[in-house]
């Protein structure tokens, strides 16, 4: 963070996965003043009592937003913040104002429900094969029960308890902001990250970059400067999408690849020619706030 200081980026906002949450991190986020969105697990003890709480009205018409195909509500909570203070020998405790947003999504509920399904099969096969991985030995004991006898051999029965509990965060997911307090907002910024991580992987196709050779370092730097503009239009055409309430109608994707047939030719002969922009390619143009485009 202080690197963003010296480039004189004094309120930088951070998004963070999962993998960087810890108590430990989310103090000195505060203790620095730092504003944050973070993905949170459903297995957290506050983030369990209050999904509970808001389990129903979760999946109510009148918390849906049907741009991002999920329910959505926010719960202001209480951090339990923690500073050590080595100068004085003490912990200094006080709480701080942090918002709690919960999201279920039907669709993530059949893909967590199939792979569940998957990797369930996948743990009854080791233990009737006796192939049983180190890392899953947890996992055996959590879901299946084994048991062998002389007469009748090994039985594995699973524990349907377990699987249960599992299956009831089917679709859920939460996310944890001091600063946002509109659920769809801070999914909206959470997800903005992805633009960035899928689209790189959609640059390597488009812009030939799963090919980095180079003929010089200059040529390198030149690449990765195209490929780090280009990632930033594609945040930028993904927020106006949002403003414009277009995901309702399109994918980014498909936005991308509708826009992606219009065609401009030059030669010396004849001079540019435009390709046939459509009445539906218009309407995005307009609704991007962007002049279709002319000759």
């Amino acid at each position: 963070m202080a690197e963003f200081d010296v480039m004189g980026y004094r309120k930088v906002s951070v998004i963070l996965d999962r993998g960087f949450y810890s108590k430990e991190n989310i103090d000195l986020l505060y203790k620095n003043h730092q504003k944050f969105i973070i993905g949170v697990k459903l297995g957290l003890k506050y983030v369990k009592e209050v999904l509970e709480e808001e389990r129903e009205n979760l999946q109510l018409w009148s918390n849906l937003q049907t741009q991002f195909g999920a329910y959505g509500i926010c719960r202001t909570i209480e951090w339990d913040y923690e500073q050590q203070r080595p100068y004085k020998g003490d912990i200094l405790k006080s709480t701080r104002r942090a918002y709690l947003h919960l999201f279920y999504n039907p669709e993530k509920a059949a893909k967590d429900q199939a792979n569940m399904n998957d990797y369930l099969s996948i743990l009854y096969y080791d233990l009737t094969e006796g192939t049983k991985k180190e890392y899953r030995m947890k996992d055996y004991d959590r879901y299946f029960e084994v048991t062998t006898t002389p007469k009748r051999g090994k039985k594995i029965q699973p524990k349907e308890d377990a699987m249960r509990q599992v299956a009831r965060n089917y679709g859920y997911f939460a996310l944890l902001s001091n600063e946002v307090k509109r659920p769809f907002e801070a999914l909206s910024l959470y997800r903005s990250k992805d633009i960035v991580e899928k689209g790189f992987g959609n640059l390597k196709d488009r812009l030939n970059f799963r090919r980095m050779r180079t003929s010089s370092e200059l040529s390198l730097n030149g690449k990765l400067f195209v490929e780090f503009i280009a990632l930033i239009y594609l945040s930028y055409v993904k927020k106006k999408m949002q403003d414009a309430s277009l995901f309702e109608k399109w994918t980014l994707q498909g936005l991308l690849d509708e826009l992606d047939t219009i065609e401009r030719f030059e030669s010396p002969d004849h001079g540019r020619l435009l390709g046939e922009v459509t009445k539906k390619q218009e309407e995005i143009y307009n609704a991007l706030g962007v002049e279709p485009p002319s000759l």
